[in-house]
């Protein structure tokens, strides 16, 4: 939690970007597992989070545009909760912490809502993500489950993504803790990577790294031989020596702000020639992305920029053919990048995209591109200082998909089909550092993670 000024500015700043009405933000729930009191961990809604800083269960804030005036919603504990629980501060006393004087009961949150509808003022609220609060807003507004994000507010969605987008420097701060974390998740997991070694065994150890970081991994660990899955979470494996080891992890520390970084490393600690040579490609890819961010330059033409230089470096292998430029522009680089250069980063490793990607990662004079590979990336509008992104090119050989756009001839233009049956058991590579948009280009958050060939198989020989 930051100061109670922190806090108040915001709401301040959101009220000021708000034409009128009332301003509703859920927080989150407890969540069982599989019965009512067997609950999944808590973990509060971020934009809650942002404006209210309360990191409780069943909580409400409203914020009214017109009158300023601002409300929390919950409830004290009970003795049977204090019995369970220990002694618990009340609902006043957080609320003074952010900044808030008037507290009501959880109960009359109906009775507000329906006040103003009758009063026929706007209502404003988040397209909900979880089941919960889909019901919730169900009952508060009469409006079936299914077209709540229809009813959402879009004034809203774009005054939160405008505030959140630039990080303060006591977010960015809390970033570089998370960063450090998962610094040491990467560097542990590299030193494991060895012949005889259970994937499953890595992933829980560079887990509970980040648990006892304070806090809990970003998002589920991505960790497999099979790299050329993006999102390949089984861990079901034995290493073996000759391939290549992915992992994608990252933590989330006490405050909820993340790292989110990817390194892929040659199991026992020493890469073929083959895999150094698409290493270094993607590397050089990463490295180029880097240089070219900056403020005022789209993301989407950082990542195209990327794509020419993994493009070059497979026609420099005879993996690829004909005119570089022209490949990208018909998007034959997706064969082995099909995804975006990297996202917004903050108190979600995937930052604000439960407001909606479109509203996080363009603008309008950025639209997405309706092409395979290029219709994937998340990230694409013109940057800002006090943007946190990633950067994660990579280069990955998935048979189902060489097959297929081998079958159909598409870009036959531009790729070797006959040169690429001797990668089909290659895997994948990606590497994703988190990047600082600064006033006059960008820097690699923290410590860089050991990335170069040589710095990963000094590193691995420890």
């Amino acid at each position: 939690m930051f100061s109670s000024d922190t806090y108040i500015t915001r709401r301040r700043y959101l009220k000021h970007n708000i034409s009128e009405g009332l301003i509703v933000l859920l927080g989150n729930v407890d969540v069982p597992m599989n019965y009512t009191d067997n609950t999944y961990y808590f973990r509060q809604d971020s934009s809650f989070l942002y404006f209210f800083g309360l990191d409780f269960q069943r909580l409400a804030g409203i914020i009214d545009a017109d009158s300023g005036d601002e409300i929390i919603f919950g409830d004290d504990v009970s003795i049977e909760d204090i019995i369970w629980m220990g002694p618990q501060v009340s609902l006043k006393e957080k609320a003074a912490r952010v900044g808030i004087t008037k507290t009501d009961s959880y109960k009359n949150l109906q009775m507000i809502i329906d006040k103003a509808i009758r009063s026929g003022r706007k209502i404003h609220f988040l397209p909900p993500y979880r089941a919960e609060n889909k019901l919730l807003l169900s009952d508060l507004f009469g409006i079936s489950p299914s077209k709540l994000a229809s009813y959402s507010s879009l004034e809203l969605i774009k005054a939160i993504v405008s505030l959140r987008s630039v990080k303060e420097e006591q977010e960015i701060t809390e970033i570089r803790k998370a960063c450090a974390v998962g610094y040491q998740m990467h560097v542990t997991a590299m030193k494991m990577a060895k012949a005889g070694v259970q994937e499953q065994t890595i992933a829980g150890t560079i887990e509970g790294i980040a648990n006892s970081g304070g806090g809990m991994v970003s998002f589920p660990v991505i960790l497999s031989q099979n790299g050329e899955t993006l999102h390949n979470h089984d861990h079901s494996q034995m290493l073996k020596d000759g391939r290549l080891l992915l992992v994608d992890a990252g933590a989330e520390i006490g405050s909820h702000y993340a790292s989110d970084f990817t390194r892929t490393v040659p199991v026992s600690g020493k890469f073929t020639q083959k895999q150094r040579e698409i290493y270094e490609i993607v590397l050089a890819a990463n490295n180029r992305g880097r240089e070219l961010t900056k403020p005022g330059t789209t993301y989407l033409s950082v990542h195209l920029a990327a794509a020419e230089v993994i493009a070059s470096g497979l026609k420099d292998l005879g993996l690829m053919k004909g005119d570089v430029k022209e490949a990208v522009r018909n998007g034959a680089h997706a064969l082995f990048m099909p995804h975006g250069l990297g996202h917004m980063l903050g108190l979600d490793v995937h930052d604000m995209e439960d407001l909606g990607q479109i509203y996080v990662g363009y603008d309008d004079e950025t639209r997405p591109v309706d092409q395979f590979g290029t219709a994937y990336v998340r990230m694409g509008r013109k940057l800002q200082s006090g943007f946190v992104i990633t950067n994660e090119p990579g280069i990955y050989f998935i048979p189902a998909l060489i097959e297929k756009w081998k079958a159909e001839k598409i870009n036959t233009d531009f790729i070797n089909f006959d040169r690429l049956s001797g990668y089909l058991d290659f895997g994948g590579i990606r590497l994703e550092d988190d990047i600082l948009v600064t006033e006059n280009g960008s820097e690699i958050i923290g410590d860089r993670i050991p990335v170069t060939p040589d710095e990963i198989e000094d590193l691995m020989k420890l």
